[in-house]
């Protein structure tokens, strides 16, 4: 019988992006436990503060607001959401995520499955606030 080793990430332990907007770590991925089909992680959002239009060609997102006010536009379509809420945004489906609240937003996030390279995961239909940030290390297998 094998024991399973716990790939366990602390968020404190991962890099911030701030390249989209928000505060956003990668926890779980293939660079920092060797997974295979998707990655996933945490977001923070300042009220007022947004993460700039995208869309993933090869992944769903899976969104879950912990806690805050927040408003994804999907396709040009406004969907509010608030704590406890869940949303699935569809592969190719452009998204921008924006605080609408008073408070710092807390999401946790999941795309599934991995683009074939992590450089084609990701496409920007809006210029990134913070073009000098690092953006995301999905990175490959370990």
């Amino acid at each position: 019988m094998t024991t399973a080793t716990p790939a366990k990430v602390n968020v404190t332990d991962a890099a911030p992006n701030t390249k989209r907007g928000g505060d956003i770590r990668v926890t779980l991925s293939p660079k920092t436990v060797g997974c295979t089909s998707g990655f996933g992680g945490v977001l923070w959002l300042e009220p007022g503060d947004h993460v700039t239009e995208h869309y993933h060609p090869y992944s769903e997102e899976f969104v879950h607001v912990v806690s805050g006010e927040l408003e994804m536009s999907l396709d040009g379509r406004p969907v509010a959401l608030g704590a406890g809420d869940s949303l699935l945004v569809s592969i190719g489906v452009r998204h921008r995520l924006v605080n609408t609240g008073t408070n710092r937003a807390h999401v946790i996030f999941h795309l599934s499955p991995l683009a074939p390279r992590p450089e084609l995961g990701h496409v920007d239909t809006e210029a990134p606030q913070n073009p000098g940030a690092a953006g995301p290390d999905v990175g490959g297998a370990r």
